[in-house]
């Protein structure tokens, strides 16, 4: 008897892989243990092993195609073995590929009929089951858009759009595809006129000047992050405030650091680290932004598990440091160092890459003086950090240029007000500008 192989379900908020490459072919031999293929989510690439020995009869997705999770991606017994029953619903059998798939007399293929209540438990995203549950919109009537049919969000967001009351020309633009409906119109009683409509998720035509372009296809673990991050801004309130901090003793810290002892293990200390080590204090005295919020519930947490954004070539990752209010700054900087060397390498742990309760994000190497961080839900706060520039102050009365770091706390306003972010903020900025004092302490 065939057994299924399932996509896993790498942590808690992946709702679906990546199938990069598979390891073994059509026909090979598989023993319990071996690797199967490499799957890949946002945060890291990790193998899939075979829990059973057998050969592999059918593979039922090809690489670079995205698959949710706990979703059968193949089947391994012996040879001569049905793997009917384990084809994932709604995948056509020509896309299994296996020597037992095509006989002298294949099975007549006929329509498939399901119940409405088959319908409704239809493969379905966490995210567009609640928003379709908040509408009132009957999810067994969608067709999904997402990987083998699944129904995400932006399907169950259609659906919306078509309940709204509209204007005959803003209902003929979203018929016609191209553009979206909001939740509520600017027309009287909230209907929908054609100047709501924003640019929808089709196709876009290819540029019709010169041809001397090249076509770069959003796929793979890139699609996964655009997509989340679109999430992120379409689920969240998010508020951005700005401030800069004196980096004058920041500064003479880290060069101080440089010309230490050797053998005290302190050179590589970086100003990242050094901002790592304050936030992680500052966060114990501002709980509200050491949280997470889920399903209309804030979870604040006693213990600062920081997570800090790395660009690698595979795109954006933020691995966590789990109880960074508890290191010493030598041990955040090997932390960080260590989980950074791990996203460089592709060798990063899924579980390195879970339960953050708080991000930050440095562009200062790269000389930004601001920007607009991005929310990393579920968590309700992310600290942007630009460079160090001279800045005109007051000093008893008189003006003068300071070295001072760009600050951007964005907060999801559900949970945040501004004022709490404010002083955070504010209470940061004095760590920094005092961070010989804090580390004493």
């Amino acid at each position: 008897m065939a057994e299924a192989v399932v996509m896993p379900k790498p942590g808690n908020n992946v709702d679906s892989c990546v199938l990069v490459s598979w390891k073994k072919r059509i026909g090979d031999r598989v023993e319990a243990g071996d690797t199967l293929c490499e799957i890949e989510t946002d945060k890291a690439v990790m193998e899939v092993d075979s829990a059973f020995a057998g050969s592999m009869l059918a593979q039922f997705f090809e690489e670079g195609v995205e698959i949710p999770v706990f979703t059968n991606i193949a089947a391994i017994g012996q040879p001569g073995d049905s793997v009917e029953g384990l084809r994932p619903a709604g995948l056509a059998q020509e896309a299994v590929t296996s020597p037992q798939a095509h006989t002298e007399n294949p099975p007549q293929q006929t329509p498939a009929t399901h119940t409405l209540e088959e319908r409704r438990q239809a493969a379905i995203s966490p995210r567009a089951r609640k928003l379709a549950e908040h509408h009132n919109v009957d999810v067994a009537a969608l067709t999904g858009s997402g990987p083998q049919g699944r129904i995400i969000e932006r399907d169950v967001r259609a659906a919306v759009a078509r309940q709204l009351t509209m204007t005959p020309l803003a209902k003929r633009m979203v018929g016609q595809g191209g553009y979206e409906a909001p939740d509520q119109g600017t027309g009287p009683r909230g209907r929908v006129v054609a100047a709501d409509l924003t640019p929808g998720a089709a196709a876009s035509p290819a540029p019709s000047g010169p041809a001397d372009h090249k076509a770069v296809p959003v796929q793979g673990v890139r699609r996964v992050i655009a997509r989340r991050l679109l999430e992120s801004l379409q689920t969240t309130a998010q508020l951005t405030l700005n401030r800069s901090a004196d980096a004058q003793a920041l500064l003479a810290y880290r060069q101080r650091l440089k010309t230490s002892d050797e053998a005290l293990g302190l050179r590589q200390v970086t100003l990242n680290d050094l901002i790592l080590f304050t936030v992680s204090r500052t966060l114990k005295r501002h709980p509200v932004l050491n949280a997470i919020y889920v399903d209309e519930i804030v979870y604040q947490f006693h213990s600062v598990n920081l997570a800090f954004a790395v660009d690698t070539p595979r795109g954006l990752m933020a691995p966590v440091i789990r109880a960074a209010d508890g290191f010493t700054l030598s041990q955040i900087a090997h932390e960080s160092k260590r989980l950074t060397t791990a996203c460089h390498d592709g060798a990063i742990a899924p579980a390195e890459m879970d339960d953050g309760t708080f991000t930050v994000t440095n562009l200062g190497s790269l000389e930004i003086e601001s920007f607009t961080p991005i929310l990393n839900p579920p968590q309700v706060a992310i600290l942007g950090v630009g460079g160090i520039t001279l800045k005109p102050v007051e000093i008893d009365g008189e003006v003068t240029f300071r070295k001072r770091i760009s600050l951007s706390l964005t907060v999801d306003h559900q949970v945040v007000d501004g004022a709490p972010a404010a002083r955070f903020l504010q209470d940061l900025a004095r760590g920094l500008a005092e961070v010989d004092l804090l580390l004493a302490v």
